[in-house]
């Protein structure tokens, strides 16, 4: 089993490659297939490693809908054919912003990585 405290790194590293790719904007992003596939690939890792993490510490963090990143991971991996950029755009500029803040309060909590 792995150290819980490495899905916080893997996580922080997605959210800090998914910031920088969509840096240019809404217009890029939905302009740029190669800027997609990056954040859609990253968002999949993201949101596998928040499965990951232990249910003690998310119960810390009950303003984050952990449930609904585990069923988005699930609609990106098994859905991809139906994957609607409005609302991954949503998730990135709605959602992510809060999981970054959690993610950085979990590391510095459970671990000061």
């Amino acid at each position: 089993m792995k150290d819980s405290r490495i899905y916080l790194i893997h996580i922080r590293d997605c959210i800090g490659r998914i910031q920088q790719y969509t840096a240019d904007g809404k217009e890029v992003f939905f302009q740029d297939i190669k800027t997609q596939d990056a954040v859609l690939r990253n968002l999949q890792v993201m949101c596998e490693s928040v499965q990951k993490l232990p249910s003690d510490w998310k119960n810390v963090y009950p303003e984050i809908a952990w449930s609904n990143i585990a069923g988005f991971r699930n609609r990106l991996t098994h859905e991809y054919l139906s994957v609607d950029l409005d609302i991954v755009w949503s998730v990135i500029e709605n959602s992510l912003p809060d999981l970054d803040r959690t993610i950085e309060a979990m590391a510095q909590e459970f671990w000061n990585v």
